[in-house]
């Protein structure tokens, strides 16, 4: 008996101690913490974790390593969007879908939209706002059933009644009923604490609030404040017990105002935002989170006849050229920026697109860079996880074909992607 549990004891030393050692040799490797791009760098991988990164390329002395020469490419950390909807890809037919995709369909879809997301370079990505089929997708990704990004979710997004996230917004009569804290309606001080502890209990990571209407909802405003400064104050504070940030989609000045009073992390969007709302947001150590992409996509795709139902339409054409400009003046004022692209609202896997977009708008190539790493990774409590290429982060790492600090359209071409220590795409 003493010998098989003796057996059954160096069984389990011997395979989980077990795991693939692999050596990248980078012609070029971007150091996101101090900003640098590097020479001729070796990325010592073992399992899911970086043993090491050593100048030169070291040729490994001990047999069974893999070598992947990228010696004629520009590596760097995996990349954070925090802003995406896995589980949709907007469409003329987005209104149908609404009604005729069960959760199955919108699952498949979603399997679709994390694979092409991670092959995009984003290892890790912040979900703001679904049907809760999110929550499902990031547990199978994190289970290794399907491959994608590292999923933070907030599952159903926070809604006062007829605001942006109203899910019945546009419905029959027949259709509407009364949706509440459990569908993500809130409407007093009460509710938003019910409605922030139901997505805890469905196992949402994050919250996001929509603190003003918005462009593609069926409603008529897409920048009047929806939530009182009190209700939003409620959902903070509840976030904070449970262990969640929140995140704010907002267009209207007064919106963005209440939601980083009321103590918010990031604000999407940011359109109409003021000079007080800037200062603010410094004040605050609140972060903008530009969607630049979204804003380009959303203004070409509303002078398609159809695309979008016809209210939508204004909208769209009114608020997405502002996003860039507002970016713009936000950067130049000292507000944090927090690289998202709002994919989803567009198609899924041009999420990369954005860096043009910021270094067209006045922000240096390694900031736009460092702002899909590290600052990222902080505002997701990961900084000493992911975002950086060294020692003891996850093994997500990128490469590119040219130096992105020189040619910035590059980062809309990755050639290879490793998350984890697993490579999923290879030049």
């Amino acid at each position: 008996m003493k010998k098989l549990l003796l057996l059954l004891v160096i069984t389990c030393i011997t395979f989980s101690g077990f795991s693939q050692t692999t050596y990248i040799h980078c012609g070029k490797l971007v150091d996101t913490k101090k900003g640098i791009v590097k020479e001729k760098q070796t990325i010592a991988v073992k399992g899911n974790k970086i043993m090491n990164v050593l100048s030169g390329y070291i040729t490994p002395r001990a047999k069974g390593i893999t070598v992947i020469d990228l010696k004629d490419k520009v590596v760097m950390p995996g990349l954070i969007d925090m802003h995406v909807h896995i589980e949709s890809e907007h469409s003329p037919k987005t209104r149908l879908e609404k009604y005729i995709l069960n959760e199955a369909d919108r699952a498949f879809n979603a399997v679709g939209f994390a694979k092409i997301t991670l092959l995009n370079g984003f290892t890790t990505v912040r979900d703001l706002g679904g049907t809760g089929v999110n929550i499902s997708i990031r547990k199978a990704i994190n289970a290794g059933k399907i491959p994608g990004p590292r999923v933070f979710t907030a599952g159903k997004s926070l809604a006062t009644t007829g605001g942006h996230a109203d899910p019945t917004n546009g419905s029959s009569r027949r259709l509407v009923g009364n949706p509440g804290p459990k569908e993500g309606v809130v409407n007093s001080v009460e509710e938003a604490k019910k409605a922030v502890r139901q997505r805890y209990k469905n196992g949402a990571d994050c919250i996001k609030i929509t603190a003003t209407g918005g462009v593609l909802s069926v409603a008529k405003s897409g920048d009047n404040p929806q939530f009182t400064l009190e209700e939003i104050k409620a959902i903070c504070e509840t976030a904070k017990d449970y262990g969640m940030h929140v995140a704010a989609h907002a267009h209207g000045d007064e919106g963005m105002q209440r939601a980083i009073l009321g103590g918010v992390k990031t604000i999407e969007h940011g359109t109409y935002m003021s000079d007080k709302t800037i200062e603010l947001m410094k004040k605050h150590d609140a972060y903008l989170v530009p969607t630049i992409t979204a804003g380009k996509e959303v203004a070409e795709k509303a002078k398609v006849k159809g695309f979008y139902p016809e209210i939508v339409v204004p909208k769209a054409l009114a608020v997405g050229p502002q996003i860039q400009g507002t970016f713009a003046r936000a950067y130049k004022k000292g507000v944090g920026i927090a690289f998202g692209t709002d994919a989803g609202v567009f198609e899924h896997g041009i999420n990369g697109k954005e860096f043009a977009y910021m270094v067209e708008a006045g922000m240096p190539a390694i900031e736009a860079i460092q702002s899909a790493t590290i600052t990222n990774a902080k505002i997701l409590e990961m900084e000493n996880e992911i975002g950086q290429v060294d020692k003891g982060f996850f093994a997500d790492i990128i490469a590119v074909n040219e130096d992105p600090t020189q040619k910035i359209n590059t980062m809309e071409n990755i050639v290879f992607v490793m998350k984890n220590g697993v490579v999923y795409k290879e030049k």
